[in-house]
């Protein structure tokens, strides 16, 4: 007789899901990257390069 053993996990994609972060430059350039919605629940904001204007500019969370 198999014992089942009851175990629920959590999808990856509903902890850690998806964002584009989008330049605030205006250039239309994106950064795709994970996030943990736990610790994170608001909108991310990162300062990465922008290529197009060539410096780093704040990339904010699009959804």
């Amino acid at each position: 007789m198999a014992l089942k053993t009851v175990f629920d996990p959590v999808k990856r994609s509903d902890l850690r899901p998806l964002v584009r972060l989008r330049s605030s430059a205006g250039t239309g350039v994106t950064y795709v990257t994970r996030k943990n919605r736990r610790n994170d629940p608001d909108r991310m904001e990162l300062r990465k390069y922008d290529h197009v204007v060539r410096r780093h500019v704040t990339f904010r969370e699009e959804r």
